[in-house]
């Protein structure tokens, strides 16, 4: 099956892509393109697939990727690290071509960011937690460390677990509160003691809070479709022994 990624007007002066479970080489419960080291599949299988990713989206150029550890940490990447030495945090920025920076998610958010005219992109993974204390953030942080300016940098959130599929408790919501007493207008009434949580629209917030103006959000819900996403939700709920990682990867132009 060809790989056909999701892409963002707002980043369409940059290769990137937002990739999910359509095409790859993995079978049984990750079968399609599963990407993530961590899932029960075959290693050479997921390998295949982590190259076939970054080839859809940027030919030629080296995959990067972090230990991602839902923090608010951001990286500088140089050069791509060896699978067993990739540092521990949840975004990363280059200035530099011949790069494909890759987030890898199963319901958190995507993002990916780019100032086309300074040369600087990042990805994140934001998660409920990395989104609550920072990722986004850092990102913008150290972007700007590398010549952006957060008035040019259009960033775009990908699939993820949208509201209607994402369910919490009471303490979820507190949580949330009392970080910022608006945060609870992404949350909404479910059944009794639990609320729906607006993931996506809390990460859009957290953008133009730190001084983004131009913000894309795809809408793509990966927990209700399974033929298009990998949902580490899904995959709970169905009692399912494994689960498989997308990717969203954007590069610079050689």
């Amino acid at each position: 099956m060809t790989i056909a990624p999701f892409r963002a007007r707002a980043l369409v002066a940059v290769p990137h892509g937002f990739l999910g479970r359509r095409g790859g080489v993995s079978t049984g419960v990750c079968a399609g393109l599963n990407v993530g080291l961590g899932a029960d599949d075959d290693p050479q299988a997921v390998r295949t697939n982590r190259r076939l990713a970054a080839e859809a989206v940027m030919p030629g150029a080296a995959l990067v990727t972090v230990h991602q550890v839902h923090s608010a940490d951001a990286v500088h990447a140089v050069a791509a690290w060896p699978d067993d030495a990739r540092p521990h945090a949840d975004a990363l920025v280059a200035d530099r071509p011949g790069l494909v920076l890759g987030i890898l998610t199963a319901d958190c958010a995507p993002v990916l960011f780019a100032d086309a005219q300074a040369g600087v992109i990042g990805a994140a993974h934001a998660g409920w937690k990395g989104a609550l204390t920072g990722v986004v953030d850092a990102t913008v942080a150290a972007m700007e460390r590398l010549g952006a300016d957060r008035s040019r940098i259009a960033a775009a959130v990908g699939p993820c677990i949208a509201r209607k599929s994402y369910e919490v408790d009471e303490s979820f919501l507190r949580r949330f509160a009392a970080a910022a007493p608006e945060n609870e207008r992404f949350f909404s009434l479910g059944r009794a003691g639990h609320h729906q949580f607006d993931l996506e629209g809390f990460v859009v917030a957290r953008l133009a809070a730190a001084g983004l103006s131009r913000i894309e959000a795809l809408g793509q819900d990966t927990y209700s479709q399974p033929d298009s996403f990998y949902s580490y939700r899904r995959a709970t709920h169905r009692e399912e022994p494994t689960y498989g990682r997308q990717i969203s990867l954007i590069a610079l132009p050689a």
